[in-house]
């Protein structure tokens, strides 16, 4: 499909148009092309093909050009490095270690204005493996997370190849912290669920002869609801029905989170590679107790 897309323009509409259509009005261009074909004869055939030729890769380039306006693609990607996890609920000591994660990002433009506005979903697991100063104990924090956002982007404004964008975001996040030492309380929740924004720059460049993409994001999340447990209290005690005062608002006075990301796509072919990098900041305290979690990590990614 991606080749023929370059020679016949309604092919270039795959998403918006029914695939026997296709069918069709390729059968329609042969027929067109075998009629040219005996009708005409010498220089003149020559000519009309050539200029058929011309029309249609003129068309394919004005149309590839269009579709490149806005990012496109469904990446995924693995990342390492370090992590950092502080939480007074399991123990007033900062672990530091290694942190991995596991994600999936899906970038399209919007339907009901391709042109302007996109939507981006971002999937995601992370695992941190930490340890205290001391070496002699270690903490295990998995989560997951999922976000959503909605862009409008500016392409053109300072150069043909560099596009800024812009929007809303709701991220939902969730995990466990597991300290094996710690009987009494071994395990505390994360849970939060955050609105706010996102924003990102990129420019199409070339690499030698390699087509690139740069991408700087950053996501903001402003307002939300996220979990905490009084302090001292254990989950046995929630479980029979102490359920006082473990919701809690979540603003910029009592939290705050936040994900940088800088990297390039290099396209090759239909396949593109990543190179990243990205960090994450969670903070937050209520209840006495006093979250703070930093990481960050080199990012390689795959799409196909």
């Amino acid at each position: 499909m991606t080749t023929l897309s370059r020679f016949i323009p309604c092919v270039a509409n795959a998403n918006y148009t029914n695939f026997t259509n296709y069918i069709f009005k390729f059968a329609e261009l042969v027929k067109f092309v075998k009629f040219a074909l005996k009708t005409l004869r010498g220089g003149r055939c020559i000519y009309c093909l050539t200029l058929i030729l011309l029309c249609c890769s003129l068309t394919a380039v004005a149309q590839d050009d269009m579709n490149a306006s806005l990012p496109r693609l469904s990446m995924f990607t693995v990342e390492g490095g370090y992590a950092s996890v502080h939480d007074s609920y399991l123990t007033p000591i900062t672990y530091d270690g290694a942190g991995l994660a596991l994600g999936y990002e899906a970038m399209r433009p919007a339907r009901f204005s391709p042109d302007k506005w996109l939507w981006q979903l971002q999937v995601g697991a992370d695992y941190n493996y930490v340890e205290n100063p001391a070496q002699n104990n270690d903490l295990h924090k998995v989560m997951g997370d999922i976000s959503f956002d909605m862009q409008r982007t500016w392409r053109g404004v300072l150069d043909s190849r560099l596009g800024f964008a812009a929007g809303p975001m709701t991220q939902l996040r969730a995990g466990i912290v597991y300290d094996a030492v710690n009987s009494n309380n071994p395990v505390t929740v994360r849970a939060h669920w955050n609105v706010g924004a996102t924003g990102m720059a990129w420019f199409d460049a070339r690499m030698w002869r390699l087509p690139v993409t740069l991408r700087y994001q950053v996501q903001l999340p402003v307002m939300g609801v996220f979990f905490a447990p009084e302090y001292d209290e254990s989950y046995y005690e929630i479980y029979l029905g102490n359920h006082r005062n473990l919701a809690h608002l979540g603003w910029w006075g009592n939290r705050v989170d936040m994900t940088h990301y800088l990297g390039v796509d290099m396209h090759l072919g239909g396949t593109t590679l990543r190179v990243g990098y990205r960090t994450r900041l969670e903070h937050w305290n209520a209840n006495n107790l006093k979250v703070h979690d930093f990481g960050h990590a080199f990012v390689l990614g795959i799409s196909l």
